[in-house]
Order: structure tokens, then sequence, then C-alpha cells
């Protein structure tokens, strides 16, 4: 079999030479047996003569060599191809649509199916990714949904969780990379010794971390990206043992990592030793993850996901017979959670891009029965014509195969012009902010995604295959034959199915017209949620403190407030403020606090709050409305009493029905002497920290500055002007005050809260692009419809109008059936329209799934659209000429 294909191969390669080898071994042979009949005495003419009726036809004698070749398939299709090419070339109108419509339904259904598969189909680019399980904290009686782990849990279970072949814990954060004067802010991950190993995948120069470069006084060595390697080092293979300052210390390059080496979304340029302490792995600091430090583990050979769970389970348990905060966490509802690294990564984008999928699929769909329609109405008009190509001997199969090569034909075609529209789309999906979800970065255009396209394009031909095929050995051919060219009328059942297709459009579009209602009506409302504050005209900025030159926190309040000072008295910046964390910056993690005299009520369970650190005017800057008593100020630093405001969902919850001025508080979980509890002294509106649709009342505490033990800050600063010319005002006063310190993260706050949105905006802004297509290629099937059946009844309108048909009951008869689809449509659409919301609902912001004004909307727009398709063909019907149409034929 092998050696029939390479042989049916190398003739393929080389037919020209095979055909012409041929021709020339059978004149050969003629001639030979011509020479043989001349040398047994007959004349040469007659030799010939003899000769040639021996052999028979030559281009018979070829097919049979041909077809004993196995060339004959090969020969049919290429017969066929040219003969659709003929076809279409015929008929330039519809061709031209019906690759406009492919290039435009697969172009969008790739782009999105681009993001798909990077984000959700694509394994993690590690050894048996599916193995990779990643392991979190969850208190949902607190109100924290996940917490990450801990380093408590990380040393407790490493070694001890049957299940796992190797765990390992990381925490994303960025350092200042760089010799003084000439520093950067780089994103960085700290990572224990096991990490790569655990991702089966570590360093292709120099080695991993060990067990004891994990303290503060070995942790100075550092692992390079290969990006950063061939930026910073030029690719130099003698980088290893070199010196590079991270935070102003110096770190001992021991490896580079392999090229494209990415963990999750991270674009972590360097890896260093997540370093800790022996009191950072006590059981008291068991749930003090805080989501920061993330864990992930591999499973070993043939473990489960419900194995591994079990075994976690049952090793807290028995954990919790000697902590003391067991009793609060159980009230909490703590448990640690085993879930798929991958699946859990991409769990809160995957029903925003299922949904997106399914409006390409239905816009896919849409265009589909659009063509369908058009090839019916195209196959109509050659009736006649296959009636006589079967009548001289055409077999059934014949005219199938011919229909299946003209449209797989049409949707390659369409297919290859729809890469192009693909890859145009995906660079407008980075422009609408694709390369921001998780693992968006791999997002690309490639081989495998043409594959994907054009795979797609061969079995959508095959498909429009099937109604006309149907469509034209449904017909005898004597009736085929007997049938008129023009005047006369289709088939019942072929206008059934004609205008189903139409009914089936207009309610696939009304669909995606809802949907896109729905989602732009969700975007409206969350955008017109209040963040809290004011945000126009504040530009933020993100700083690191290296704990070298800030050892602790008098050197950074000294930093901080030179900064104020020197901010307050810039031509242009109007007022300026510390944070610990400015609202909508994507970190949400939660921290725990004591209020004094809290008793817990039956059933209730400690509750995680937002925590800031705030310094210089930062509630001035942010105009936060104030509901009791005062705001912190940046004196409140410099003063021995500890102070604190509270917002009202936190004064809310602890005390509904009193004042919560002069109460007082301790950061963390436990209460202790009462030198260390801050007093309220004010209570502030709700900032929207998660995002503007969060609305849970978490509480949030605001602490003076000088009790934040971190080294990152948020500088916040209101502008007269816009804020973003600025961002080098702010980066030369940073530099003035320590020349080493860059400003990253530079942004507004405007700019924040609309990014903030952007899995809003974009899916809203698709759907509505989805539904102006949809909108034009249910136009263009009405359209198409209406004006064949003018066509097609041309006679007979012609014959009513000479018997007295006023033009305006021509007219209105059409207008009639495009309003009897429409109708049928809309109605289907409408429930069609009520299951999609239901399925949107996660998805939506105090939107119902059936908004009655989004849904009329919708049957207006189709309306509109649908009956202005009907009136140039209803137009052209009313002014049919009788003469004219009674002389044709």
């Amino acid at each position: 079999m092998l050696k029939r294909l390479r042989s049916l191969f190398r003739v393929l390669a080389s037919r020209r030479d095979f055909e012409a080898g041929m021709t020339e071994e059978l004149r050969f042979h003629i001639e030979q047996y011509a020479g043989d009949l001349v040398r047994s005495g007959v004349p040469r003419e007659e030799a010939a003569r003899r000769a040639r009726i021996a052999f028979g036809s030559l281009e018979s004698v070829k097919g049979d060599c041909r077809e004993a070749r196995g060339l004959h398939p090969f020969d049919e299709l290429l017969r066929e191809l040219t003969y659709a090419v003929r076809l279409l070339r015929k008929t330039p109108g519809f061709t031209v649509t019906a690759l406009l419509t492919l290039a435009v339904c697969l172009g969008a259904n790739l782009s999105i199916f681009a993001v798909i598969d990077s984000v959700l189909l694509r394994p993690l680019p590690f050894p048996e990714p599916e193995r990779l399980v990643t392991v979190f904290n969850t208190y949902p009686k607190a109100g924290v949904d996940r917490d990450g782990s801990s380093l408590t849990n990380y040393y407790e279970r490493r070694g001890r969780i049957p299940a796992f072949a190797a765990i390992s814990i990381y925490r994303y954060g960025t350092a200042i990379i760089g010799e003084a004067g000439s520093t950067e802010r780089e994103l960085i991950s700290r990572v224990s010794p096991d990490f790569f190993s655990t991702l089966g995948l570590g360093p292709v120069m120099g080695r991993a971390f060990t067990e004891q470069e994990t303290t503060y006084q070995t942790d100075s060595v550092a692992i390079l990206t290969d990006a950063y390697w061939r930026q910073r080092y030029q690719a130099d293979p003698r980088v290893l043992g070199r010196q590079v300052r991270v935070d102003g210390l110096p770190k001992t390059v021991i490896g580079v990592l392999p090229p494209g080496f990415h963990f999750l979304s991270s674009q972590a340029r360097l890896y260093l030793p997540l370093a800790s302490r022996a009191e950072d792995h006590t059981p008291l600091q068991r749930h003090s993850g805080g989501n920061v430090t993330q864990m992930i583990a591999r499973l070993k050979p043939g473990a489960t996901l419900a194995q591994a769970q079990s075994q976690i389970d049952i090793q807290n348990a028995a954990l919790e017979l000697d902590d003391p905060q067991a009793k609060m966490m159980a009230d909490a509802g703590f448990r640690s959670i085993v879930v798929q690294l991958h699946a859990d990564h991409v769990a809160a984008i995957r029903p925003t891009l299922l949904l997106l999928q399914a409006g390409v699929l239905t816009l896919l769909l849409i265009g589909g029965v659009n063509l369908v329609n058009l090839l019916l109405i195209r196959a109509s008009s050659r009736v006649k014509e296959l009636a006589v190509r079967q009548a001289l001997g055409a077999s059934r199969r014949h005219v199938v195969s011919e229909i299946v090569v003209e449209t797989t034909l049409l949707t390659l075609i369409g297919g290859l012009l729809g890469l192009a529209v693909g890859a145009a789309g995906i660079h407008l999906l980075g422009v609408l902010g694709a390369d921001r979800l998780p693992l968006g970065g791999r997002i690309a255009f490639d081989a495998r995604l043409a594959l994907v396209a054009l795979m797609a394009a061969v079995v959508m031909g095959i498909v429009l295959a099937v109604p006309i095929a149907w469509f034209n050995l449904r017909r005898h051919p004597g009736n085929g034959l007997r049938s008129e060219s023009r005047g006369g009328t289709s088939g019942h059942a072929v206008q059934i199915l004609r205008h189903s297709f139409i009914v089936s459009q207009i309610a696939l579009a009304f669909m995606l017209l809802a949907g896109a209602g729905l989602l732009g009506l969700s975007l409206k409302r969350a955008m017109a949620v209040s963040p809290g504050f004011q945000p126009d005209h504040i530009l933020t900025g993100q700083i690191l403190l290296p704990s070298k030159h800030y050892p602790n926190g008098a050197d950074r309040l000294a930093f901080v407030e030179k900064l104020m000072d020197r901010i307050d008295r810039a031509p242009g910046l109007l007022s300026s403020g510390v944070v610990s964390n400015v609202p909508l910056s994507g970190n949400s993690g939660k921290s725990s606090a004591t209020v004094k005299g809290h008793i817990l009520r039956p059933g209730e369970s400690p509750r995680g709050h937002y925590s800031y650190w705030v310094g210089g005017d930062y509630f001035g800057v942010l105009d936060v409305s104030l509901r009791a008593g005062r705001f912190l100020t940046g004196g409140d630093s410099r003063r021995a009493q500890r102070v604190c405001v509270v917002d009202e969902d936190f004064a809310r919850y602890y005390w509904p029905d009193s004042s919560a001025l002069g109460r007082h508080i301790f950061e963390g979980s436990d209460q202790r002497d009462d030198a260390e509890a801050f007093t309220v002294v004010g209570v502030v509106g709700r900032v929207k920290q998660a995002g503007l649709t969060d609305d849970t009342a978490q509480g949030a505490i605001y602490y003076p500055y000088i009790f934040r033990d971190a080294s990152d800050i948020f500088v916040v600063a209101r502008t007269s002007l816009s804020p973003e010319t600025f961002g080098l005002t702010l980066q030369k006063l940073v530099r003035q005050i320590d020349p080493d310190l860059p400003v990253n993260d530079l942004r507004s706050m405007e700019t924040r809260i609309a990014d903030s949105l952007v899995t809003r905006r974009s899916p809203a802004l698709l759907a509505g692009l989805f539904s102006g297509i949809a909108l034009l290629l249910t136009a263009i099937g009405t359209y198409g419809v209406l004006s064949y059946a003018v066509a097609q009844r041309r006679r007979e309108i012609g014959v009513r109008m000479a018997l007295g048909a006023r033009p305006e009951q021509i007219r209105g008869q059409f207008f009639s059936l495009a309003v009897r689809l429409l109708a049928g449509g809309t109605t289907l659409g409408v429930i069609g329209a009520s299951l999609a919301g239901r399925a949107m609902q996660a998805l939506l912001f105090h939107v119902p799934s059936l908004d009655f004004a989004i849904l009329a909307g919708a049957a207006g727009v189709m309306g509109v659209v649908s009956l202005a398709a009907c009136l140039l063909p209803s137009h052209r019907a009313a002014r049919i000429s009788p003469m004219e149409a009674l002389a044709e034929e």
C-alpha cells in the first residue's frame, strides 16, 4: 500500500512528464505494430490504418492508463474544480457577496477562537501540565473566598501529602534593579527552592535555588529570564557569577531560564529566593497568607484531585487539635481547596470568553443560513440545465460531487480571506485589552489557528452542500425539462425551506442584538456606579522603598513627608498623599481586625476587611466623603496616640445603633493591650476597592502610614490639568530625593477605572459589532429571497395586473410576506433571547435576564432592517409591466 502511494505521489509530482511519456510510448507501440505489418507485405498507409484501429482511441487508452495509476479521481476533481470556478466567475455578484460573508464570519470566529485557544484550551507550557494544581485557603463565612497560602502551610505540607510529588510557593512583586543612577523597577517573583522542579522546567544555564538560600542572610542569588539576560547582558554566556543589584543589594546570578519561560500570566524578569525567618513558620502564622503567597503542587502519577483534597483536609483537621485559632477559623468556614492550576487561573474569565464564542458561532450560523438561501436561489435558476445533464447520463453521485466541490471551493476561498480578517481581529482584540486577560500574552496568529480555520471552512462547505444537493435531486429530470426558466413558481417545500431560513436568521440576529443590548446596559450601569471618590485629575504612581536604604517605618515616613512637601510646592500639582494600595489596583486582599468589646453573635464568624495605611492628604486628594469625625492627616503618623478611620460599612456592621467614634480596634485577629489599640476618629464613605461592580459590604480601615510594615507605596496627586502630563514631573521630584527610585505604574485614576471595566467593555463592544454584522446579513438574506420571489412570479404578477390588480396591492402582498417572516423570527428570537439572558446572568450587573426595553428596542431595529430590505423588491414588483411580463418566453 505504501509503495503504491509513493508511486502515485511521484506521478502527481511529475504529471507533465508522465503524460508526455505515455503519449510517446503509445506512438512507439503503434509505429512498431505498423512496421511489423509493412514487413509482412501490407502497404504503409494501410498498415498505419490497421495499427490505429487495433489500438483504438488513444484518449481511451490514456484514460485506462490514468485509471490504472489511480489518477482518475484527481482528474475528475480537477475537472469539477475548473467547472466550479467557471460557475463562480459567471455570477460575480453572488460570488463577492458569499466570499465577503464567509470572510467576515470565519474571521470573527478565528479571532475569538484565538483567545479561547490561548487562554482556555492550550495547556500550560510545562511537562505534564495536567498534574499541576494550586492550593489556597478560603474563609467564606468571613467574606474571604480566597486567601492564598502561608509559609506555615508550605512547611507543614512539604513532604507530608502523599498525593503530591512536589510542592512549592511563590510571591509576585517588584524590585529596583540596576546600579545607582540607572535603576529601573522590574517585575520579579520570589519562589521556594522546589518551584522549578515542581513545574518540571528549570534553568538551562546554571542551577536552581537551594534550601540554604532561603534566609535573609543567604538569599543573595538570582535567576534571570532569557529575555532579561539578552537585553541587559547581551546573551553573554559568562553571565553566571556576575552581580546584579536588587533593591540596592548585590545578587549573584546563578542561572538563566529557557527562552519563552512564563509562569502563568507573570511577566517577571528575575526570580529570587523566597526568604523567611523561623518565626514566620509557626502555627500563629498559619493563616497569614493574605492572598500574597500562593502555593502550587505537582500530583504524583496516578494521584487525583480528590485524593489530594482528602489528604489536605485530614492534615488540617489534625493540625487544628493544638491550634489556638482553630475555633475562630472554623467559625470563618476555613478550608484549603485543591484545584487544577490552569483551570483556576482562567476561572474568572471563562464565562465571558465562552459567551463571546457563542456569539460568533451564532454569527457564523447566520452567515451559513444566508449562504444556503443564496445558493438555493442560484440553484433554482439552473434547474433546466441540471435536468438536461441528468438526461444525458450524469449520475446522482456526479451531481452531488459537483455541488460539494463548488461549495467547498467557495468556503475555502472565503476561509483564506477570513485568515486576513482573523489576523486583523486579533490585533483589534489586543487594542481592546485581550493581552491583559489571564494568559493573554500567548494570544497570537499562528499556523495552528490557520489550519483550524481552513478545516472549519472545508467542513462548512460540505454542510452547505447538503440542502443544495437535496434541492437538485428531489426533482425528476422530466419535470425539470418541462419547467420554465422564469415565470414559474418554486415548489412549496422549497419556499417553506427558504422562508424558514429567513425566519431563523431574524431569530438569531434578534438574539445577538438583545444580548448586545443587555451587555451594553450592564456596562452603562457599571460605569454609572460611584467609586466613592472623585477620580478626575488624579495621578497615581507606585514607588518601592528598598529596605537597605529605608529599613524602618521612620525612614519611610521621612521620605514620604519630603515627597509630599515637594509635590505640594510643584506647579500644577495641587495636593498629594500616599496609600498602601489605591482603589481598583487589582489587589483586593483582606486582613483581619479585632474590635474591642465585640462578641461574636450566634452564627457570626470573624470578618476580613480591607486595610489601608495612608499619609499626607490622601482623603483630600480623592475627595472621599466624611460621614463623622475627621480624616487622618500626615500629623497622625507623628503622634503617640494611635488613631484610625473606618468606612461606613465597617461602622454599620459593628455599631449599627451607635457612633463608631471613640471605639477601639486592634490590627490582627487577637485583642492585646489597650496601648496597641487604634481609636476611631472618623467615619468615611465607602470606596470601591475590588471593582465598581463589587456590592459586598466588606468594610475598610485606614491606619496612619507610620504603622505600615512594607516597602511599597502608591502616590496620589491631584492636578490642575490632565494627570498624564505630570508623570515626568512626579518622577523628577522623586529622583531629587533619591536618584535610585523610579516611579512605576503611572496612570490616572480615571484610567484605572476604565481598565477595571475592560472585561465588561470589550464583550459589549464585540457583541455590538457582531450584532451589526448579523443585521447586515439578515438584510441581505431578506432582500435576496424577496427579490427572487418577485423574479419567479413575474408572469403571475403580470397576469394579475392585466386583470386589474393595482400596484399598491402587489406591493402590499410582498410587504405582507416580509411582515410574516419578521413576526415569526421575532417570536422565536424573544424565546431565544430569554434563554440567552439567563445564561448571561452571571455576567450582567443590575440587569435582569429579560429586559422588556431591550427586547422592544431589538424588535424595533429588526423591524426597520427587515422591512427596509423588502422595500426595493416590493417596489420592483409593483412596477412590472403586464405586456412585457406576458411577452417573455
